[in-house]
């Protein structure tokens, strides 16, 4: 197994087949060796290459890709999309499958742990501050387990029905009663013919083996809107796991990042940066130019006369956009920083002597030990 099989024969299938014979083949050969159900020793491996195979041919990007280079990673993925191959701490296709095989009829290993109704789904989307205030379109890639598009979430094959169970006459459970040495012992646990649903299908379906829900890849498009601060939390519904036969269906909650930026630094709406303002404009007052947050968007600061290193320089309604605002915007506050010329012309330098000269300022040179020295010598002669 230390050489790639081709996915097409991983799966058994075509390469012209479509996405539904695909998911069929993967279905199949998942229950065949996923290490829930299978006894051979390299279960897990083959799991791994058959989920792989899956995870590639199942998205149309990376399978054209894979057609054309031999690799699913190439070009064409473009700049929104984001491919979250983990993003539940650790659950992927593996313990999605696990759930798969332990909720529903099929199996009663966890008949009495496992939720009816579809659990939420959470996920940490990373955007830039460029993207975060102007809002932004991510796509995300993800394994759940979602309706099943044969049965549509019945878990019924086609002219199959559903009924009461007849052993436990809809409870869900089954008691036994046993005797001990103090007296007779009652004890209620789940079905055994029905696994606790209460129902059961003559005729469950091959594709979901009659839960309703299947293992699947899925890609869906967020919509950041302008000015989302980290820790926003958006909510898309119908998007988590599946509930079993037609339970309903959990949440996909995403929780926003927003990453450090090199210029600005965000606090609330306010964005703050440090802009270059020359000695002269700072003394005698101007106007500098910054680049803002938005697209192609130039600021002008105002720099009043006297500003000092570090002052702070306020434009109001330059900041982050504020979510929900109407088009209000924070301020931005870009700090002073007074640059002193390394190199001066001798006009400069003498209309800055000038200038010290009138303020009272020293601008003599600082004399070194051999200056001093050779002072101190030419006073003694004279």
């Amino acid at each position: 197994m230390s050489d790639k099989r081709d996915y097409y024969e991983v799966l058994g299938v075509d390469r012209d087949a479509d996405q539904r014979t695909i998911k069929r083949a993967f279905l199949k050969k998942a229950r065949e060796v996923h290490p829930d159900v299978s006894d051979d020793p390299d279960a897990e491996e083959k799991f791994k290459e058959v989920n792989e195979a899956y995870s590639v041919l199942s998205d149309d990007q990376k399978r054209a890709n894979y057609d054309r280079y031999g690799t699913a990673e190439g070009p064409g993925m473009g700049s929104g999309y984001v491919d979250f191959s983990d993003i539940f701490g650790g659950m992927g296709m593996d313990d999605i499958f696990s759930s798969f095989f332990g909720g529903g009829p099929s199996s009663s290993a966890r008949a009495g742990s496992r939720r009816k109704n579809g659990r939420d789904m959470a996920v940490t989307l990373t955007v830039s501050l460029e993207e975060a205030a102007r809002g932004c379109t991510k796509t995300i890639s993800y394994d759940r387990l979602a309706t099943c598009e044969d049965c549509h979430g019945t878990g019924a094959a086609d002219g199959a029905s559903e009924k009461t169970c007849p052993r436990c006459h809809g409870t869900g459970f089954v008691t036994t009663v046993q005797r001990s040495i103090f007296g007779q012992v009652q004890s209620s646990s789940p079905c055994p013919e029905c696994h606790g649903e209460g129902t059961v299908i003559d005729h469950p379906c091959d594709m979901c083996a009659g839960q309703g829900r299947t293992p699947t890849h899925e890609k869906i498009d967020i919509e950041v809107p302008a000015g989302i601060a980290t820790g926003r939390q958006l909510r898309v519904r119908g998007y988590g796991e599946a509930g079993l036969r037609g339970a309903s269906t959990g949440d996909l909650i995403v929780t926003v990042q927003v990453a450090e930026h090199d210029r600005f630094q965000r606090s609330g709406d306010d964005l703050y940066c440090e802009v270059d303002v020359p000695m002269a404009g700072a003394a005698l007052g101007c106007t500098v130019e910054v680049e803002g947050i938005l697209p192609d968007e130039r600021i002008e600061v105002e720099v009043p006369a006297g500003t000092q290193y570090g002052d702070a320089l306020t434009v109001e309604g330059r900041g982050m956009p504020r979510a929900g605002g109407g088009g209000s915007r924070g301020r931005l506050v870009a700090r002073a920083r007074v640059t002193v010329p390394r190199r001066m012309t001798p006009a400069a330098r003498e209309a800055l002597e000038r200038f010290a000269a009138e303020m009272g300022e020293s601008h003599a040179p600082r004399k070194t030990v051999g200056d001093r020295i050779r002072d101190a010598i030419d006073d003694i002669l004279e």
